[in-house]
């Protein structure tokens, strides 16, 4: 525990801070589709989906390997440059659910631990060729094939139910989709918890308290799945009217189709070691749930700015971390204060004008999009 310094404590809680928000800006990749279609309560569904993250964090470590010893150089890298790097994916997190724009937790990490590797350790700290591998390629090809599989799935779903009796095709799916949506949440706690656990070990490493090529503890494990969780059951509900209304009318047996290809794509990439983003496979089935289901409407301008979310989103925290990077750098423990302040700061901003329009879990399902209001809703009886 000697290895444990004031600014090591400092990163793990920070990492354990972007989980937290990793988990209530993914809460819609499981939930938004029952949610949406009546399957679901929609604070029993967070409740399951906090739960089950929790157990899915214990499942596999492939992808924490995949942090902690792949897209970085962890022999470059030091706990100032992981702050810095954290400090910027939460920001873009936070930023992205104000606005209810289903973007990538993972990529924000990505961006800002590779922002901020790069100005505190140069080009070679990052390791492209595994960039490129593990997050790029599964970036473009996730979505697509997600998409493409949940497309078919609900075309034949409602090929094989035609003739049958349309209330109770609806009942059917809506059980089905208690149990697609729950095995949602156990494959994104496979896979995004250990994003987490990966920064964290990458920590240790970088501070000697682990050797290199290690695994995460199972205190670290066990820390990064509870925050996820807790994230998890706070709701996401911004997130969750965009996906659940904004993308698409869903209805049962499309819900039950796009839950279905996101776990199996999930679980799949997690297995081999691709640290892909939930939210890019979850909305690429959505979209292709809309597709596979004959004059359903789909909403293409929604669609497109999440698509441009996704594209800036890694370029966007980069620059984030890197500016926080060359602050800490550059003032030391002055510079970490400053950083930590200034993002303590942004953080309770986002916050207080989310506040001006909220969304919650009693009106979660009332409209397809999030606005954003530049004043404070007016008093009930005030003057016209």
């Amino acid at each position: 525990m000697d290895h444990i310094t004031f600014l090591v404590a400092v990163v793990i809680v920070t990492a354990l801070a972007f989980d937290f928000t990793n988990g209530f800006h993914d809460t819609a990749n499981a939930m938004a589709t029952s949610i949406a279609t009546g399957a679901l309560a929609p604070r029993t569904a967070v409740l399951i989906s906090g739960v089950l993250n929790v157990v899915g964090a214990f499942l596999s470590t492939e992808v924490a390997r995949t942090i902690s010893g792949g897209i970085v150089d962890d022999t470059l890298v030091s706990p100032g440059m992981i702050f810095a790097g954290l400090v910027g994916a939460i920001l873009w997190n936070l930023l992205t659910w104000l606005v209810g724009l289903p973007s990538s937790s993972s990529h924000a990490l990505f961006g800002g631990l590779i922002g901020a590797v790069w100005v505190g350790a140069g080009t070679h700290g990052v390791n492209f060729d595994k960039v490129v591998e593990k997050v790029l390629v599964p970036a473009v090809a996730s979505p697509v094939v997600a998409g493409v599989a949940a497309l078919l799935a609900t075309y034949l779903a409602y090929r094989l139910t035609d003739r049958a009796r349309k209330d109770s095709v609806t009942r059917g799916f809506r059980i089905g989709q208690v149990a697609s949506a729950s095995l949602v949440s156990l494959a994104h706690g496979t896979n995004d918890a250990q994003k987490t656990m990966g920064v964290i070990t990458l920590t240790l490493i970088s501070a000697g308290a682990l050797g290199h090529d290690a695994g995460p503890p199972l205190w670290v494990i066990a820390s990064a799945g509870l925050a996820i969780g807790l994230g998890t059951y706070l709701g996401g509900w911004r997130i969750i009217r965009t996906m659940g209304k904004g993308l698409t009318e869903i209805q049962s047996p499309q819900g039950f189709a796009a839950e279905t290809a996101s776990t199996t794509v999930i679980l799949t990439s997690a297995h081999l070691g691709f640290a892909l983003s939930t939210t890019q496979v979850a909305s690429g089935s959505i979209l292709g749930a809309g597709l596979g289901r004959r004059l359903a409407e789909v909403r293409w301008g929604v669609a497109g700015r999440m698509i441009v979310a996704w594209v800036i989103t890694l370029p966007a925290a980069a620059l984030a971390g890197g500016l926080a990077a060359a602050v800490v750098q550059n003032g030391g423990d002055l510079g970490t204060a400053v950083v930590a302040l200034v993002g303590a700061a942004l953080a309770a901003g986002i916050v207080i004008v989310s506040r001006r329009n909220p969304v919650h879990a009693h009106n979660v399902n009332d409209a397809h999009e999030v606005s954003i209001r530049t004043e404070p809703p007016a008093k009930v009886g005030a003057a016209a």
